[in-house]
């Protein structure tokens, strides 16, 4: 407590309602909608109606740290869903990009190592490269992920599902500066 009795403000709470995405969590009720629409809160360590609440009590570490904001499928359920109009979605947005930016994912996040992968291989191509994607996830994570997939690597080869050299973008120069000003670089 605070020297003049009340309670000392929640800092993790100021901030992720400080980002784009967190502006409505303290308008949650807990009424539970958010995870009962997920589709993938089976997986999560933690519910989204968990994570909010976990967000409200200030365990900044626990929440940065956690496994289910790498599992949002992005389907925004939950976002349509919620009597608040809490966008969770965008919420689980600004907590990935607060967990990069201050170091609390994990080496071995498999969601996060996905997604990472996933990004850079559209940031390099242009587009998907599945074989890429696969190749790069598998080194960031278990290099032996090579050998279980190569079976249906070649199955969808053989059958032209999978290109060896997939097209390549027709513009890569615009698209990389596209890609540095998202990222706020400017690129002109």
């Amino acid at each position: 407590m605070a020297a003049t009795g009340q309670l000392k403000p929640n800092q993790f709470l100021l901030e992720v309602a400080g980002m784009p995405g967190g502006e409505r969590i303290t308008a949650c009720i807990q009424c539970g909608t958010c995870s009962g629409s997920c589709p993938t809160s089976y997986r999560m360590d933690y519910t989204p109606r968990k994570l909010l609440t976990m967000v409200r009590a200030g365990l900044k570490e626990r929440v940065l740290q956690s496994e289910a904001i790498w599992l949002c499928a992005s389907c925004y359920s939950c976002s349509v869903r919620c009597p608040r109009g809490v966008v969770i979605t965008d919420l689980m947005y600004a907590l990935k990009n607060l967990a990069i930016q201050q170091g609390f994912v994990p080496k071995k996040a498999v969601a996060y190592n996905f997604y990472s992968s996933f990004n850079r291989v559209v940031e390099d191509v242009g587009r998907l490269n599945e074989r890429r994607l696969i190749t790069r996830f598998a080194l960031k994570t278990d290099p032996a992920k090579l050998i279980k997939f190569a079976p249906l690597g070649l199955k969808l080869l053989v059958r032209g599902r999978l290109a060896v050299f997939p097209p390549s973008l027709k513009n890569k120069k615009e698209f990389k500066r596209m890609i540095a000003r998202g990222k706020g670089g400017g690129g002109k």
